[in-house]
């Protein structure tokens, strides 16, 4: 079977996106899985190389290139010139390396789009940069979302040891219940259940979590979000066949016993699901979006700004969020 060609954004330059690709670029892990193409700054990716003394072998085609059918058969780094890789500085919150990474999604958007690549697995961006720049997406997820024209998606954490989809993701606390919607919380549960059955093989068990301390102890606390909002959604999904259950106070949820009996918690905001997910699979956990037309994947963590350009960086969240594009794909990993 032909190895699926997986596009690997650089993410921000100046994080540890460029270093992790390098790794990506030459390990048996990733080639021995797929071909992997980076789209980024091959300035960028050589001047990382030189600095941390890494092997690139791997050759350099432009991005109009790619556009005229190129037949990628190697390891490739699909130029994106996006930055002035000589007065960028690296671990530095900048607009231009802000810029620069939103460049390498949309290049990479662009090829999954028109079947040049197989899937997008995405290094980390830096949301301030984002911001700077001017990019009106607070990160991957909305960017992929609108990109594709998806109107059902949700993000996914990944990993064998937990896994978690999220209602809401990137807004403040005191926005999160006016967001609840049973519309949206049946919309994640279905997603949910759909792309974990694939995953699985089987059909998954759910556990949907509460908003509010002891999931409202029957109105208790809150505002009877879980009664008005999150209740109705788990009984119409119930209706659907899935193998459904909450809504579970948020504080024993996560417990060893219930993680050994569930394949998916559905959470109602960011930091209810990615505190357990990084405490416990920080190294192996993968982002990926649902409800997209395209395959996309990400690392589970930042761009590291202390630590970026300095040869400290792991790649085995890239390489766990490469292995899931690859299944994704249509080839078992």
């Amino acid at each position: 079977m032909k190895k699926p060609i997986i596009g690997i954004t650089m993410g921000d330059p100046a994080g540890v996106g460029p270093e992790i690709c390098l790794h990506a670029l030459g390990h048996l892990e990733v080639t021995g899985r797929c071909v992997p193409a980076v789209f980024g700054d091959h300035k960028i990716l050589h001047r990382c190389a030189k600095q941390l003394e890494l092997p690139l072998h791997a050759p350099t085609i432009a991005y109009d290139h790619l556009n005229l059918e190129a037949d990628l058969n190697e390891p490739t780094i699909v130029d994106v010139p996006a930055v002035d890789h000589e007065t960028f500085q690296p671990g530095q919150v900048g607009a231009n390396t802000g810029a620069a990474s939103y460049a390498y999604i949309n290049r990479a958007i662009d090829a999954t789009l028109a079947g040049h690549v197989a899937a997008v697995t995405t290094a980390p961006i830096n949301k301030e940069a984002l911001s700077q720049a001017g990019v009106r997406f607070p990160g991957h997820t909305d960017i992929f979302a609108y990109r594709a024209g998806s109107k059902r998606w949700c993000m996914m954490q990944y990993s064998e040891e937990i896994t978690c989809t999220f209602v809401t993701v990137h807004v403040g606390y005191a926005e999160v219940p006016q967001l609840l919607t049973t519309d949206r919380v049946l919309e994640v549960i279905q997603l949910s259940a759909e792309n974990l059955k694939y995953i699985r093989g089987r059909k998954p068990k759910i556990v949907v979590c509460g908003l509010n301390p002891h999931a409202g102890e029957h109105g208790l606390f809150g505002d009877n979000e879980e009664e008005r909002v999150i209740i109705p959604a788990i009984e119409t999904a119930r209706r659907q066949g899935m193998n459904i259950e909450g809504p579970l106070p948020p504080d024993t949820a996560f417990l060893p016993r219930k993680r050994k009996t569930t394949d998916v918690f559905v959470c109602m905001y960011h930091d209810q699901g990615h505190i357990p997910v990084k405490a416990l699979a920080f190294d192996s956990a993968v982002n990926t979006t649902l409800g997209l037309p395209i395959i996309r994947t990400s690392v589970d963590h930042g761009t590291a700004l202390d630590i970026a350009w300095q040869g400290k960086a792991t790649p085995a969240s890239l390489y766990s969020a490469i292995r899931l594009a690859v299944k994704l794909s249509g080839q078992s990993s």
